[in-house]
């Protein structure tokens, strides 16, 4: 898709958006704000004939004349800041804002301050309120934002996007964001938040069929619980589904849309599918036979409006038509959505006289000076110093009179996917230089090559355009000079950008050529990569990267060659028909780096992330290292100057291992928007302490993480919770030019009822010289319980300010609630009696002071297996899958031969005769499930039970066998020696 800027010029609203009628006696009750939410809802619902109801399902919803309801467009992106919308009048392309982008979600997050971040939520929908104010039809008010997916993989691609591997974390942050974009009435909405993308979907390798597996456990107690705060406290409006699918069932059409997230809230939801959910289900998901039963049940599970074909609604329409004509839906479905749907844009005022309290904010609130502030308060509390030795910083403005700013990041902001675009530009360099004054020189560097490629066969020089548009990229030029020349940007596993000398534009695929024409790497398919690579003679061969080479419809071409007339073009399917080039190096980056960094004072070195490379939605990471040549940059540049900084600007965790060994100091910031270099300068001279927190736990190698499509982080040992490795950053740390001291831990009470609260106080002291905020962090562990515990789990926090020499009693609550485990033993929540421990600190790994906690709640008995256990409640498992017992509902577990299921602590009695089992196998012939007891390979087998071919997955039917030998307490396995699916069990 194309974007387009967006118009600045205020546009005519039309007339059914405008002459909304003034309260009166002939007023429509959906008009009248004087009574109740339902009563208008239900009055709104009554007027609506079948075929308009029908309308409103589709992502554009058409306005209804005789009504005098205008058109309503669902999901304005809104992850830190008004990002873009797509515009019903222009075929749906979308449309960039230029507002003010706050730092990427994750850096939200690493201010670990909720009340910053609902404040810059509340900026969020003030821009958002100003830009419908301009042109309603492209800028709609449900912003499609924030991004609740926990971030338990740092490969993922779109980790840019979430807040923390942390449930707790994510909760409070999000449901800050969205009561800052609905504003304090929450009955007059100023912005409506929708979370994204509910459930498990932190993957983008094949990311609309791979399944997340989620036993109960780690659904209810890892991945529901990010989502479940912010629609609990009434801070969203609703959720958008996500691609994947979830124990084999696609999220699109899921019940749990209904059997759970509808139960957090006594508000109607506005449920929407992501893009082309419900296209899914037929096509690459091939769940549903046609697009009508997958409608059909999509509606049934609870979703409300269809995000799909653009802006052509006919195939949404027309198949639910067809669903009702065959009976697969009921009028009363539909109601039930539309219902849903009118509850939220009665909320947004869109019905009120004069369009509700909200509707007087103008586009004046866009890029205001305030929210400019903010973004630089913001973008300055995000920051996380890593490391600190020797107090290397805040630099000093007296000795750093000379600075050298070096690097690929040093001199340019970059936005993301789901940025706006940037009002104006503050880079890192940009703001030391204003920090700086007329006291310092600021110099710089961005300390890559510039090179220039020769035709070896025909001794020719790659050439570009020297105007701003560019040229067709031509084997023609008999020197290197300046149009000859190419600045070479590494962004880690070989893929490179290419810069033109010429214009300062970027080499790109364009059409059957290259052009030096694009901006920056940027689009859905960003087509600006390349990768060189070492022919053997010395030479290279150019082979292209750009994203849409994965999807193969460009063909099987991917390297460059030669044209006759010197046109580069792709025509080669391998290196061997590839063009050779000898690189020339004109300039050496890094000779150039080092001498700006002998002769400077200090040397800050900013390297990082390109946004659109290397790990962003659709393309995950493959490693967690910097970019080789960023490394080689930043080990030159230290070995030359010892006073060197290193500043990681980038969205995700990075292995900066050597790095952390050998440098004296190390920032790290996402891509903060337009006041980074701003907010930097704060930092590095210490006009702002730092006292950002990371939000996940940096690996020292991707070796530490399992499979990125292993979603059991409690086997896989993953996140702060469960690795038991030494990081290289453990969660929640961050460092400050200030020290602070812990004293009395004091916790009200002894021992708390499994309905009770206790408080726990600490003093925390400003020991050292400066202003600065510690984060206190509040931990628990389980000394014992029935299953696996957290190694710690964060139950609350607080981001505190101290001066120098002051105590604050710090006190944070901890419920006994909130210690519940899932119990799979009896499906329910419970709260276990047992100690816990209460660490409180500074990160994960760093606690400062103890104490204990005892929980008088209840003893999880012993297993009984007598009637309807659910195979998917297990305690163990090895290599089976979590699959769907039927497509309406229920989770199933599926195995093949070998594969096992342990069930801890049964308590079979005197003797368990019977073993009986709802099994399905859709394969020819038969499988067998054996019932083991103590271990699944060695173990007494008790009996084998038969699993005849049912000839589909969902067809299931009862088989049984009979049990010799099962008496007394024992873990039972149940081990499979084909493929075969099992719902439900017994034992007796």
């Amino acid at each position: 898709m194309s974007r387009t800027v967006a118009a600045t010029a205020a546009v005519l609203v039309t007339a059914l958006s405008t002459s909304v009628p003034q309260a009166g006696a002939d007023t429509p009750a959906f008009r009248d704000p004087a009574l109740p939410l339902n009563t208008r809802v239900t009055d709104l619902v009554s007027r609506l004939t079948l075929d308009e109801k029908i309308s409103l399902l589709h992502q554009y919803q058409p306005a209804i004349p005789r009504l005098g309801i205008a058109s309503f467009k669902t999901g304005t992106e809104a992850l830190h800041g008004v990002g873009w919308s797509t515009d019903v009048h222009d075929d749906g392309n979308v449309v960039t804002a230029t507002a003010t982008v706050f730092p990427q979600a994750v850096g939200l997050a690493s201010t670990w301050d909720p009340e910053l971040v609902e404040r810059v939520g509340s900026a969020v929908g003030d821009e958002a309120r100003g830009l419908h104010s301009q042109n309603p039809d492209v800028w709609g008010l449900q912003l499609w934002a924030p991004v609740v997916n926990l971030l338990r993989d740092p490969r993922w691609g779109r980790n840019e996007e979430g807040y923390s591997e942390d449930p707790l974390l994510t909760g409070a942050i999000s449901t800050a964001y969205g009561h800052g974009i609905q504003g304090e009435d929450p009955d007059h909405l100023k912005a409506a938040p929708v979370l994204k993308h509910y459930l498990a979907n932190n993957n983008e390798v094949r990311r609309d069929t791979t399944s997340s597996n989620l036993r109960p456990i780690v659904k209810h107690e890892y991945d529901e619980a990010a989502f479940r705060p912010a629609i609990a406290a009434d801070a969203a409006t609703g959720v958008m589904t996500a691609y994947n699918l979830v124990n084999g069932r696609p999220m699109t059409a899921h019940s749990d849309v209904n059997d759970v997230v509808r139960t957090w809230t006594d508000r109607d939801l506005f449920t929407v599918t992501d893009a082309s959910g419900p296209n899914n289900l037929v096509d690459s998901q091939k769940y549903y036979p046609s697009l009508v039963e997958a409608n059909a049940a999509t509606l049934k599970a609870g979703v409300d409006s269809f995000t799909t074909d653009n802006t052509d609604p006919t195939r949404t329409t027309t198949a639910i038509r067809t669903a009702l004509e065959r009976g697969l839906l009921a009028e009363s479905d539909v109601d039930t959505a539309v219902r849903h749907i009118a509850s939220v844009r009665v909320r947004l005022g869109e019905f009120d006289p004069g369009g509700g309290p909200h509707a007087g904010i103008t586009a004046d609130v866009v890029d205001s000076p305030a929210h400019r502030a903010l973004a630089r308060e913001t973008a300055g509390d995000a920051v996380v110093l890593l490391k600190n030795e020797g107090a290397a910083l805040p630099l000093d403005p007296a000795t750093s009179k000379d600075v050298a700013v070096i690097g690929p990041l040093a001199d340019t902001l970059y936005t993301d996917w789901y940025s706006g675009a940037l009002p104006y530009e503050v880079t890192p360099r940009a703001g030391i230089t204003a920090r700086l004054g007329d006291d310092g020189t600021v110099t710089g560097t961005e300390g890559v090559d510039r090179i220039a490629l020769r035709d070896v066969a025909t001794g020719r020089y790659v050439t570009g355009g020297t105007d701003a548009d560019g040229d067709v990229l031509r084997a023609t030029g008999t020197a290197a000079g300046p149009a000859q020349q190419l600045d070479v940007f590494d962004w880690g596993g070989g893929v490179l950008t290419l810069r033109s000398a010429a214009n300062g534009r970027y080499a790109t695929l364009n059409g059957s050529s290259f052009t030096n024409s694009a901006e920056q790497p940027h689009g859905w398919f960003v087509q600006q990569q390349f990768v060189l690579e070492d022919a053997g003679d010395g030479t290279v061969v150019v082979r292209y990267a750009g994203y849409e080479k994965a999807h193969d419809w460009s063909g099987p071409e991917e390297y460059l060659t030669v044209a006759a007339d010197g046109t580069l073009v792709l025509g080669a399917t391998s290196a061997a028909g590839a063009a050779r080039f000898a690189k020339e190096v004109v300039r050496s980056g890094v000779e150039e780096a080092v001498a700006a960094a002998k002769a400077a004072d200090t040397a800050v070195v900013v390297v990082g992330s390109m946004p659109f490379i290397n790990g962003r939605e659709d393309h995950d990471r493959t490693d967690l290292n910097l970019a080789e040549s960023q490394r080689a940059l930043v080990r030159a540049v230290h070995e030359a100057n010892p006073n060197t900084v290193l500043v990681l600007e980038n969205s995700y965790p990075t292995t900066v291992n050597e790095e952390q060994e050998e440098l004296p100091a190390i920032l790290w910031t996402t891509h903060a928007g337009a006041e980074t270099g701003n907010a930097l300068a704060d930092v590095l001279f210490g006009d702002r302490n730092p006292a950002g927190r990371v939000t996940q736990t940096w690996y020292r190698s991707a070796e530490d993480l399992p499979d990125i499509l292993d979603y059991d982080v409690i086997e896989g040992d993953r996140t702060y919770l469960y690795f038991d490795g030494t990081p290289l950053y453990p969660f929640g740390h961050g460092l400050s030019y200030t020290s602070f001291r812990y004293d009395r831990l004091s916790i009200d009470r002894r021992s708390i009822d499994a309905h009770g609260r206790a408080r726990v106080s600490v003093d925390v002291t400003n020991t050292g010289s400066r202003a600065g905020d510690e984060v206190v962090q509040l931990y628990t562990h389980q000394r014992t319980s029935r299953d696996e515990q957290p190694n710690q789990q964060l139950r609350a926090f607080q981001r505190v300010e101290l001066h120098p020499g002051q105590t604050r009693r710090v006190e944070l609550d901890v419920a006994a609630a909130d210690l519940a485990t899932w119990d799979v033993t009896r499906n329910r929540w419970a709260v276990e009696s047992s100690v816990h421990d209460v660490l409180v600190g500074s990160s994960a790994r760093d606690v400062r002071l103890r104490g204990a906690l005892r929980v008088d709640g209840e003893r999880i008995p012993a297993r009984t297996l007598g009637t309807g256990t659910r195979a998917v409640d297990f305690d163990g498992y090895a290599g089976v899958d979590l699959v769907d017992e039927s497509r309406v509902r229920g989770d199933a577990v599926g195995g093949s031969a070998g594969d096992w299921l342990r069930f801890r602590d049964v308590d079979l009695g005197r003797g368990a005769r019977t073993f009986t089992a709802r099994v399905a196998r859709a394969a020819a012939g038969e499988a067998t499930v054996q019932v083991r007891l103590g271990d699944p390979v060695h173990g007494r087998l008790l009996g084998t039970a038969r699993v005849p071919s049912t000839g589909d997955v969902h067809s299931y039917v009862t088989t049984t066998t009979a049990l010799h030998g099962a008496r007394g307490r024992q873990d039972v396995y149940l081990v499979f020696t084909g493929d075969a699916r099992v719902s439900t069990f017994s034992v007796r």
